[in-house]
């Protein structure tokens, strides 16, 4: 599957750098694997022309956008964060952890022993199945050490692109996102990058749900863990994402302070009111532009 997408990514950069040819000047360099950042720089700004234009729909500006940013964008802006993650503590008994891969939304679930940053392995859901299938369904005999494939850490600072390339090489789908100092941040999934690319991809295991609510009045309630650049695709705004990944985390750097439930801050054309806060996280604010921007 990893190949195949890396395939398509390849012919849609292909064919955007063809029809914008076919357009405009002839100054676009030839499809390669990795464009330079006049280039890419330059198909961005003629994207946005044709958008302008009304050759191109929103969702197929966001995908093609998207595309272009696999290079810059690192996978700690996409991945799972930590407090997000499913994770089994290998010292349950046998019955439990099947327990709770039965009735896990994930078929791949990290596994620690002794604490939550010692990560031994991960456990495949299907593995588990085969397993018990295999013992006749005798869960007490479950060996869950020999069931678990070995870790994969990758760096916080991996690219998209780089992850992809990296999926596809140990036919993988699966990574934990660890900082400079080894602690764990995170996972991502080839299905998290597929939605930096596509939008929201969802099925029927996957809960409801939604980090944003547009108001009657333009405002909008906003989960503090949605990111700015989910955000910004999806109304066509300009929050900047250069020291922060989350909205919570864009009010924090601009507060430069932990905000109280009820604190109004006016930054970047918006009013950020803190609705919710447990402990030092902010849960929820509303949001309201101070300008009308496509919403």
């Amino acid at each position: 599957m990893t190949g195949r997408f890396l395939r398509l990514v390849r012919l849609v950069r292909a064919a955007l750098l063809r029809w914008l040819r076919s357009r405009g000047p002839r100054d676009l360099p030839p499809p390669r694997e990795k464009l330079p950042q006049s280039a890419t720089d330059a198909l961005r700004s003629r994207l946005q022309q044709h958008a302008e234009d009304g050759n191109l729909v929103k969702h197929e500006r966001d995908m093609l956008g998207s595309i272009l940013d696999l290079d810059e964008v690192p996978v700690g802006d996409v991945m799972v964060h930590r407090r997000k993650m499913e994770m089994l503590d290998a010292e349950l008994p046998p019955a439990e952890i099947v327990r709770q891969v039965l009735a896990s939304n994930h078929t791949r679930i990290p596994v620690w022993k002794g604490e939550p940053e010692n990560v031994i392995g991960v456990l495949h859901a299907k593995t588990v199945l085969r397993a018990l299938f295999g013992l006749d369904f005798a869960v007490d005999k479950l060996d869950l050490q020999s069931l678990l494939l070995p870790p994969w850490f990758v760096p916080e600072t991996t690219t998209l692109r780089e992850q992809l390339n990296a999926f596809r090489q140990r036919r993988a789908h699966f990574a934990l996102v660890v900082d400079e100092y080894g602690a764990i941040l995170g996972l991502v999934t080839l299905e998290d990058i597929l939605e930096e690319i596509v939008g929201d991809i969802r099925d029927e295991h996957d809960p409801a749900s939604r980090v944003y609510r547009l108001q009657a009045d333009g405002s909008l309630m906003v989960d503090g863990t949605a990111t700015i650049r989910d955000l910004n695709r999806q109304f066509d705004w300009h929050l900047p994402d250069d020291d922060a990944t989350t909205i919570a985390g864009l009010v924090l750097h601009e507060a430069q302070a932990i905000p109280e439930p009820g604190q109004v801050y006016v930054f970047h054309d918006f009013r950020f009111e803190v609705l919710r806060r447990q402990r030092n996280q902010i849960t929820v604010l509303k949001l309201t532009p101070l300008a009308k921007r496509g919403m």
